[in-house]
């Protein structure tokens, strides 16, 4: 189970250490085998949230999101997303961009650097609104019951995440924006753009894909009450999903899925310049750790994790909500990498401490009893 899962992130690993070896020697393949470390540590939340989305997939989605997706995350976002971000924010042509990241490096990063409020507005607030929107949802399993019930109870005005995204925008244009660090200046307008461009990003993308995910579900829940089957479990009851989502709503699904990629990306590029500014040695460390992110979802997706451990999914938004405000916060100060990938990994591990417990309760030590969920790796 564990070599099929991982079999090509190992493979992979192994061919680009020796890569790494080759082209730059010691110092090249110790720069890599960091940068993917760092990788995994950052994007181990984003496991967890590709696996709820993934399992909803019929298995041909499912494939082209490990195959094309896993390029699209490795060549699209860790290659070719710093050239073209340099390309549009320096107003230069691709090929003046290239040259640019391949001859003179230093001045590259600090275009790439420059360039990073408008990245964490855009990202942040994606990301904030898909916290906000889960948090807000009324869910069966609660973790911490205390807040999550309340905020149910809000969640009823359906722009209340919308308000509390732009709210947010607001006060980071008016704070941490007027005197940015990355670049220096005031960055006010810069950060509102792309605060609003994120923002208006989800809300296509997921309202799509959520329309026809929803429309798909109704008719199947049609269909079975006219057979006198019982209907589909409600969703967000916590338990699997048995509609596998296929047509128009998986491919506005994966383009959800490829964007929700792309935010947590973002991080994960900007940190990788305070290792190295190849952007060659980035590619490579960072598309690694992005191959072990995609192996850990299907592991997660295959095991039937996200059922039997009813909270990961509950931590793993916890930790989206923290990395939404860490990277507002960044547009003016800088954290360490160190201390987002912690908050990430700390509140998926309370999560999943949590749900042991609660199954030693319930009389589950080993986890649920339904049936898991397979999955074709693809890749």
């Amino acid at each position: 189970m564990l070599l099929k899962t991982f079999g090509w992130s190992f493979a992979v690993t192994v061919l680009g250490l020796a890569l790494a070896g080759v082209l730059w020697g010691w110092q090249g393949l110790a720069i890599v085998g960091i940068l993917s470390i760092l990788e995994i540590s950052l994007s181990f939340d984003n496991a967890v949230i590709n696996a709820g989305i993934l399992r909803k997939m019929n298995a041909f989605w499912q494939k082209i999101f490990l195959t094309i997706g896993i390029l699209v995350a490795v060549f699209g976002m860790r290659l070719v997303f710093p050239v073209v971000i340099v390309a549009i924010t320096a107003k230069l042509g691709p090929i003046e961009a290239v040259n640019l990241a391949i001859h003179d490096k230093a001045h590259y990063e600090e275009l790439v650097t420059a360039a990073h409020p408008a990245i964490a507005a855009f990202g942040g607030i994606f990301l904030l609104m898909i916290f906000l929107d889960f948090i807000f949802e009324d869910r069966d399993y609660k973790w911490l019951a205390w807040i999550e019930k309340p905020l149910a109870k809000l969640g009823k005005l359906d722009t209340l995440s919308v308000i509390i995204a732009l709210v947010a925008l607001l006060v980071a244009s008016m704070t941490v924006a007027t005197n940015v660090a990355h670049g220096g200046g005031d960055k006010s307008a810069t950060v509102l753009l792309s605060g609003v461009a994120g923002l208006i990003t989800y809300l296509v993308v997921g309202g799509i894909s959520g329309y026809f995910e929803d429309k798909l579900e109704d008719e199947e829940e049609d269909g079975d009450e006219a057979e006198g089957a019982k209907p589909p479990a409600k969703k967000g009851a916590g338990a699997s999903a048995t509609v596998g989502l296929a047509g128009k709503a998986a491919f506005f699904m994966f383009l959800y899925l490829e964007v929700i990629d792309a935010s947590f990306s973002f991080d994960g590029v900007i940190g990788a310049f305070a290792i190295t500014n190849d952007i060659f040695e980035m590619a490579l460390g960072l598309g690694i750790g992005a191959m072990y992110i995609r192996s850990l979802t299907v592991f997660l997706v295959r095991k039937g994790t996200l059922d039997d451990y009813v909270y990961l999914e509950h931590g793993a938004h916890y930790a989206i909500g923290a990395l939404a405000v860490i990277l507002l916060i960044t547009i003016r100060y800088e954290i360490h990498e160190l201390i987002t990938g912690f908050v990430g990994i700390a509140l998926i591990a309370l999560s999943f401490g949590s749900s042991v417990l609660k199954n030693r309760r319930d009389g589950k030590p080993g986890g649920g009893a339904e049936p898991k969920v397979e999955v074709s790796s693809g890749v």
